[in-house]
């Protein structure tokens, strides 16, 4: 059964399992026929609303990019009655203005994901659904995304390319290179189908990609060695805002 009000869902990426700020929390893990979710939905209340925040690979970082149920989480999210979703993916920058620590809001993508279930037309008898995905994510949320950003103070680049990439391995120069030519600002492994299972569940979605690193080849030091330690300290540096921006956006 839905919770009452949901405000928004947030669905959180590497390096970010809980929201902070989240108080009154409650735990919930809707069954699906799509089948088990990446773990618990925790249900809370930031800004006087009520947030629902899922961690896309588990609280534990279990379920690998091309493993996640990402029609599973979506729908469990709707069911509990949120019908605003925004996506915290962790990045990748291949182009200048999308170095380690920046926080941007893509405008477009582009999919180079394999061999995942991308649509809710798979199963034979099902609905054919010809969504319109020529803005992936959806203007009116990635515009409440931004004025909050500007009102808290938050640094956001506004715009960018998404690259969605199979994982999760990283990738090799030549693969980045060929990304930049394509368009791509940014390197991800979730952004797809997760933003096009939006689309078809009828969701609003914006994604707010969180720069870890350079990806191979690219920034200043084309030899550098990307470390886990190093995409954490990113990772915790370029969300520390996010807290202010959501509460911004709950309240605006």
């Amino acid at each position: 059964m839905p919770t009452s009000d949901i405000a928004l869902a947030i669905i959180g990426g590497t390096g970010l399992y809980q929201f902070d700020g989240l108080q009154d929390i409650e735990t919930h893990q809707p069954v699906t026929h799509y089948g088990a979710l990446s773990g618990p939905v925790r249900v809370g209340t930031l800004a006087g609303c009520r947030v629902a925040f899922l961690a896309r690979h588990g609280e534990g970082h279990s379920v690998p990019p091309h493993k996640v149920n990402y029609r599973a989480n979506l729908a469990a999210l709707q069911a509990l009655g949120a019908t605003c979703v925004l996506a915290l993916n962790t990045v990748g920058g291949i182009t200048e203005s999308f170095g380690p620590r920046v926080l941007a809001c893509p405008d477009q993508l582009i999919d180079y994901t394999w061999g995942r279930i991308s649509t809710l037309c798979e199963e034979e008898g099902t609905e054919v659904l010809h969504v319109d995905f020529g803005e992936p994510y959806t203007l009116s949320l990635r515009a409440r995304v931004l004025e909050a950003a500007r009102t808290a103070g938050v640094a956001l680049v506004d715009g960018g390319c998404y690259g969605a990439t199979q994982g999760p391995r990283l990738e090799t120069r030549a693969e980045i290179a060929r990304m930049r030519r394509d368009g791509c600002d940014l390197v991800g492994m979730t952004g797809m189908p997760e933003a096009g299972l939006a689309r078809e569940l009828g969701l609003d979605y914006a994604c707010l990609a969180i720069v870890a690193n350079w990806a191979a080849g690219a920034g200043p030091q084309i030899d550098e060695v990307i470390t886990l330690q190093d995409v954490l300290e990113n990772v915790e540096a370029a969300s520390s805002g996010l807290p202010a921006l959501v509460t911004q956006m709950l309240s605006g």
